[in-house]
Parts: structure tokens; sequence; C-alpha cells
């Protein structure tokens, strides 16, 4: 009988347990030449009995009806080849590049991670790439961006997407119209706009529209640094500074900008998916979500941008079981399987399978995700050295709001934060 272990612990508590079960001895056949009996039906397939450790969040495994432990019974039931033990243990996306590196023999076979890990996931050896046709699906039935997304420096792809990861524009449909939302300035100019500009992860969105950029074109190469400075940069910081004076600009810290679209004090906020449900509340009726509007830059119109990601399926290449688990990684990032993800937790898919579902097309947060890895967003990079990038440009944000960076030492707090992102760590 087919078993679920239930294993509902944290990921530091299932790194004891070995990495894949044994699989039974092959029968025994008859010596050659010997008869058998006359009424004897033809021997049935081996079935191989395996276990496969599965981590995900707590979220997809809350009980045997979640999202996680029906995919994994479907995927069981479809492949009669392998009788499958699944033990399940609760690890967050975003904490597997911590908790996997620790010791990727220990491992989970098949985990979820946030793509920016990757690099680290690489680097340890603790996560397979694709290949044959394994590849080939994950290829077809995904973006580019997505793809871009869990490919490493080595040009492999290492992970299925399941979901993308980035931010966009909620806004208040009585007070801004269709054409507003496509500028922000003319967004300043009606109503109350709140952006997290403390934020590391979304104030590169200005730089990027100026033609910032991380690493190079593609955000792996290393050696090309962060170009933030020169003339460009500076016009960023120039606006910025502007921008933070504003008497209809609003820092949003600290979910100030949430609590403003619920008091009537706030009429837009840039956020994701996490917060879709608390803004249908409070807007109601007038409800809208959008991708990223223009900003006007020397008398142009700039397109933000902001990091897109995404949340993949990864396999340890220290699996015991590997085509079992490369297998039911594609199955939890297929189009089927996003699709019950979907409809049981509300997870917005990136397979392009799904992109004519009348469901989600008519799902407003789903579009404007979709819309925004699409049109106006960069793939954030995954390399190790995007780690020295979060805290110089936190903090260039925070001085920006205090009034230490204003526009008479715009360039030269500009040239400091280039210097910051480009230094030694790098």
């Amino acid at each position: 009988m087919k078993k679920i272990i239930a294993l509902l612990l944290v990921c530091a508590m299932a790194f004891g347990l070995v990495a894949c079960g044994s699989s039974k001895p092959a029968e025994t056949q008859a010596p050659a030449g010997t008869e058998a009996p006359a009424a004897t039906e033809a021997p049935a397939a081996e079935v191989k009995d395996i276990t496969l450790k599965v981590w995900g969040p707590q979220e997809d495994q809350v009980d045997s009806s979640s999202w996680l432990p029906t995919m994994c019974e479907q995927f069981n039931t479809a492949h009669p080849e392998w009788n499958i033990t699944f033990e399940y243990a609760v690890c967050p996306e975003g904490d597997a590049g911590k908790n996997v590196t620790q010791d990727p023999s220990a491992a989970a076979d098949v985990y979820m991670f946030a793509n920016d890990q990757l690099g680290t996931l690489v680097q340890a050896d603790a996560i397979a790439q694709l290949g044959g046709t394994y590849l080939d699906q994950v290829l077809a039935d995904n973006s580019d961006s997505m793809i871009a997304s869990v490919t490493s420096t080595d040009g492999g792809v290492y992970g299925i997407p399941f979901t993308g990861n980035t931010w966009f524009m909620y806004y208040d449909k009585s007070v801004f119209t269709e054409d507003d939302i496509k500028s922000l300035d003319t967004m300043l100019e009606k109503g109350k706009v709140s952006f997290p500009l403390t934020n590391s992860w979304y104030i590169a969105s200005f730089f990027f529209a100026n033609g910032g950029k991380i690493f190079g074109d593609a955000g792996v190469d290393a050696a090309a640094g962060v170009e933030f400075g020169g003339d460009k940069g500076t016009a960023v910081t120039e606006y910025l500074v502007a921008l933070n004076a504003n008497p209809n600009f609003v820092v949003d810290a600290d979910g100030s900008g949430l609590a403003g679209l619920r008091d009537g004090s706030v009429n837009a906020i840039f956020s994701g998916t996490w917060d879709a449900a608390a803004v249908q509340e409070a807007l109601g009726d007038n409800f809208g979500a959008a991708q990223l509007p223009t900003i006007t830059i020397g008398g142009e119109a700039k397109q933000l941008q902001s990091f897109a990601g995404s949340k993949a399926i990864g396999v340890n290449p220290n699996c015991q079981n590997m085509q079992a688990a490369v297998a039911l990684a594609v199955y939890l990032g297929s189009a089927e399987a996003q699709l019950a993800h979907y409809e049981m937790r509300g997870i917005i898919p990136t397979s392009l399978a799904l992109t004519e579902n009348a469901t989600i097309q008519a799902d407003a947060v789903a579009m404007a995700q979709a819309n925004t890895v699409a049109n106006t967003s960069v793939v954030q990079p995954s390399i190790p050295e995007m780690n020295n990038y979060w805290v110089p440009a936190e903090n260039f944000g925070k001085a920006i709001v205090s009034g230490e960076v204003t526009a008479d030492n715009a360039a030269e707090k500009t040239e400091a934060l280039n210097t910051a992102l480009n230094n030694t760590g790098l």
C-alpha cells in the first residue's frame, strides 16, 4: 500500500533522515529451459519501493488534502512502476538555500526554493541541472524571463518555476483612470501615492528605468558589476529627491501604505500578491491592479522595472532515486499542478499553457503579475555577488528620505552608492 509519512517538521529537524529509501530486491526468475505451469499468467512488472523526501512551505501541507500531498499522491498513482513513500517536512521557499546547503546529503530529494538562492545552491552542489526531455518540457512551458530566473552562470537550467515573484501596483479606481496609471507623475497630480523608497528590493526600479544595470544584461556577469552611477544615475537620484519632496508622495514603511488605503489617505501602493486580499478588502469595488507606470526623467517617459524572480522546484543531486525525483519535480511544476495550486491556494501560475485559462484571465492580480513579469521587470540576479547589493541600496533610500541626499549633492552621493555596490565584496 502506498504510504504517506507526514513529518510536518522544520527543515533542521529533517537533516538526520536518510536521503532516500531503498528498493526491494528483484524477483527471481526460473532457470532457462524450465517449463512453466500451463495456466500461469505472465509475471507482473516489478514495482520498485522507494522513498522521496519532499520539502515545502507549511501552507502547502496542512493536512493530507493540501496541495503538496495531493499532488504527490496523484503522481504516485500515475506511476505504477514506483511505490513511493513520501516524507514531508516544512521548509519555506525563502529558507531552502540555507537549509538544503547545510547538509545536502541529508536534505530533501525534492524541494521548493526562491530563485534568488540559486547561486548558493549551485555552489554547494545541492541542486541538479535539468536535461533531456524534462528540460524540453520546462523550456516549452515557461517564458524566457522565468527560464532565466532558474538559469545559472554556466547556462544550465536548475529548477522548474511554478509562480512568479515580483511586485506591481495596486490603486483606487475611483481616483485614477486606466490612462492615469500609465504614468507615476500623472498619478501624483491626482492622488496620494505610497512607495517603499527605503526598501532595496523596490528602489532599483528607478535606476533600471534610466538604463542602470546589475551584473550585465542578463544579471549573471559578476565582473560587469553594478551600473548605477554617472549622469544617468545622478538623474535618477535627483528624481527621487524631488519625488520624496512631493506632497502627494508617501513613503511606505511597516505597512503604512496599506493602512493608508484602508483610511483613504493613500490611493495607490506598490506590493505583490501577498497583499492582494488585504488590498481588495480595503478598496472593495474600487480595487485595481496593474503593471508598473513610467516616470519622467529629462522630459522623457522611462519605464519603471521591478525585480522579477520565481519560486521553483529543485532536485537534490545527492538523491538515490534521481529518476523518480526529477519526474516528481517536473510534475509539481507542470500546468496541471500549477492550476491546482492556484485553485487550492491562489498561487498564481507561470505556465504558458494556462495563459488562456478564463479564470486566470479574469483575475486582476494574476494579470497584473503576469504583465509585470512580461513588460515591466528585469530578472533578479541570483549569483552570490548579489548579496552585496541590499544594504547599500537600503541605506541610500533611507538617506534620501532623511534629507541627507539632496539635489545639490546628488552626483556625489550617487557615485558613493555606485562605489559601495562595486566594492571588493563583489
